[in-house]
């Protein structure tokens, strides 16, 4: 009997739904960083073997949405509600359970699995673990808590195991040498902007958004050109930095990242244009991706 299922992350921003993803998954799918708000996209990786295929999706952080961008990232998340066959709610240690009291409400409606994940156990103890697990019995009295840290694989093992139990019997939904939706050039974009999440400080993060304009490959090597879209002059000022020193920093690491990705040499060209108010403009996400469709 073959099994299969999606079974999606979702929680609140920063708790470690990414690092939790990469780890399951056991390839680096999303980017994570300390900064909360890095994963913008619905971003699936798939777990293959002989007679199981897991199809895990990483979202983003749910939060009360300030502009179109925000929307799109929230609408990626409840997306998630939607077609889970087993749910994985990650919290951590130090937040307030009852955050986000909406996106609860429906966590709690569900009908299907819910394993509630608290995350980051390293940095509590076992009293404070248990206030915790106590408090969350109450607020979703259906879900099954297991304790874990994604950063230091405890508990990973038992959540894999808790997942293939819960699956339901079903063919593959993807090809079995498939490990992610999304295409190549979705990871180049994501790379790079990991680069300046972990480059750059306050707004600049933010308001960046990367799009590979071209993307040429041969046996071994791979030539790819990168637009950094910012908001502001002032914005393109920073990122450019004196000389272009801050630039060429930020090229730097994300070839050197891209070159373990695709495991070939790597031709990276990248330039900064400014594009006033993208995040708040519906045609502008839409070419950046951010829809359902």
């Amino acid at each position: 009997m073959h099994k299969a299922g999606f079974v999606n992350i979702v929680g609140n921003p920063n708790v470690g739904k990414s690092t939790l993803m990469n780890r399951l998954v056991g390839e680096r799918i999303s980017i994570a960083t300390f900064k909360a708000q890095t994963t913008r996209h619905r971003i699936m990786g798939i777990v293959n073997t002989e007679d199981m295929q897991i199809v895990f999706s990483d979202t983003p952080g749910v939060l009360k949405p300030n502009y179109k961008l925000q929307e799109s990232m929230l609408a990626f998340s409840e997306s998630a509600l939607a077609d889970a066959d087993v749910l994985l709610y990650v919290t951590d240690v130090v937040e307030n359970p009852e955050k986000n009291e909406e996106f609860l409400n429906k966590v709690r409606k569900m009908t299907i699995p819910v394993l509630l994940l608290i995350n980051k156990i390293d940095q509590s103890n076992q009293k404070q673990l248990g206030t915790m697990v106590e408090r969350w019995h109450t607020l979703l009295p259906e879900a099954e808590i297991l304790p874990i840290s994604a950063q230091n694989n405890f508990g990973i093992d038992i959540l894999l195991k808790r997942i293939k139990e819960l699956l339901p019997a079903s063919p593959p939904y993807f090809e079995k040498d498939q490990l992610t939706d999304k295409p190549a050039k979705f990871f180049v974009s994501e790379i790079v902007r990991e680069k300046i999440l972990l480059y750059y400080d306050k707004e600049i993060p933010y308001s960046v958004e990367v799009k590979v304009e071209s993307f040429k490959e041969d046996d071994a090597h791979i030539h790819i050109r990168v637009i950094i879209f910012v908001e502001r002059d002032s914005q393109k000022g920073i990122i450019i930095g004196h000389q272009g020193v801050a630039l060429k920093k930020v090229s730097s690491e994300a070839r050197k990242a891209l070159e373990r990705f695709f495991d070939k040499r790597i031709y990276l060209e990248t330039f900064v244009k400014v594009d006033k108010d993208w995040r708040s403009s519906q045609r502008e996400l839409n070419q950046f991706g951010y829809n359902l469709e």
